[in-house]
């Protein structure tokens, strides 16, 4: 029966992605910081409230959901943590998009169009890869050291990666396509193919660019879907809070892009989350850590990494 929550959930998800591009931005625009704002404190919102259904239906096991006594408390806890992991992860993933943006010369009135295709992908592979994570997690109780071990990995990584900037030059990805495919030398307006001065069908630059922000979120994917894994094994919370999360991301980069900078101390933060989910899960079969102290070590790690990021700006500015 819980099958139908399922379906309603994606309906809805379908539905406000339908309003978005075909309603609310059916013209290409440039996106200004306050719109954007705007957009991003609705996602948030809206992701809340869900949390607030997430409390009734788990309490009430509406159709069926919830029966293995998860209980609506330790559900809303666990989705608002998940939400929070993948948000904040999702910075790092901005970045990288305005890299790519940066580079391939996208103009500001084209770059929703291209998030808004890369978020409808990023939905699909989010589904298969959360879907394959559970199965296996189910299957085989050896994977959560496997998905413990790679956090941990991937945390060091970061820590020692430092801020490295993506060779797009010698993208794997790009040389492929340029391969399989003729690419056209300039933009034809908001088309991903057009036709060159032969005849010969091509894609735009446009759709080099919205392949390779598909990519990015299939690498950020394979970090934050184990996070997550962390705080719950629930396939529902995990996907639910997962998709509000990459909703909001279109939004929230017109609103960070040219303040990532500024975030210096916030990729040291992450470094710690992903560490701690590494070990809470190495540890899971041993000892178990409450949902609530998950959520408040999380919440306090990035807090830190935020107001750390903050004062250090404010010195940096009145210096300069």
């Amino acid at each position: 029966m819980a099958l139908w929550i399922w379906i309603a959930f994606i309906a809805f998800v379908l539905l406000m992605l339908a309003l978005d591009l075909g309603l609310l931005n059916r013209r290409d625009h440039v996106i200004r910081t306050r719109e954007a704002l705007g957009w991003t404190l609705f996602w948030v919102a809206l992701a809340l409230l869900f949390n607030v259904l997430v409390f009734f239906m788990y309490r009430g096991h509406w159709l069926g959901i919830g029966l293995d006594d998860l209980g609506g408390h330790h559900a809303a806890i666990q989705y608002f943590t998940g939400y929070l992991i993948e948000k904040s992860l999702s910075l790092d993933n901005i970045f990288v998009i305005a890299l790519i943006f940066s580079y391939f010369k996208v103009p500001a009135q084209y770059q929703h169009r291209v998030l808004f295709w890369g978020i409808l992908g990023a939905l699909i592979m989010r589904g298969a890869m959360i879907a394959a994570g559970a199965a296996l997690i189910t299957r085989f109780s050896w994977a959560v050291y496997v998905f413990g071990g790679f956090l941990i990995f991937t945390a060091l990584r970061m820590l020692v990666g430092g801020d490295e900037t993506p060779d797009l030059e010698h993208n794997r990805l790009v040389r492929w396509t340029r391969k399989l495919y003729p690419v056209s030398e300039k933009l034809d307006g908001h088309n991903f193919f057009t036709r060159l001065p032969d005849g010969r069908r091509a894609i735009t630059p446009l759709l080099l660019v919205l392949l390779l922000v598909e990519s990015s979120d299939v690498i950020f994917a394979v970090d934050s879907i184990p996070a997550i894994f962390a705080v719950t094994v629930d396939p529902f919370i995990v996907f639910t809070s997962n998709i509000f999360a990459i909703l909001g991301l279109r939004s929230l980069y017109f609103v960070l892009a040219r303040l990532i900078d500024r975030f210096h101390f916030f990729k040291l933060s992450l470094v710690v989350v992903l560490a701690y989910v590494g070990l809470k899960m190495i540890v899971s079969h041993h000892l178990e850590i409450p949902s609530w102290v998950s959520l408040l070590v999380i919440l306090g790690v990035l807090l830190v990494g935020v107001l750390a990021s903050w004062l250090r700006s404010r010195l940096r500015d009145k210096d300069g």
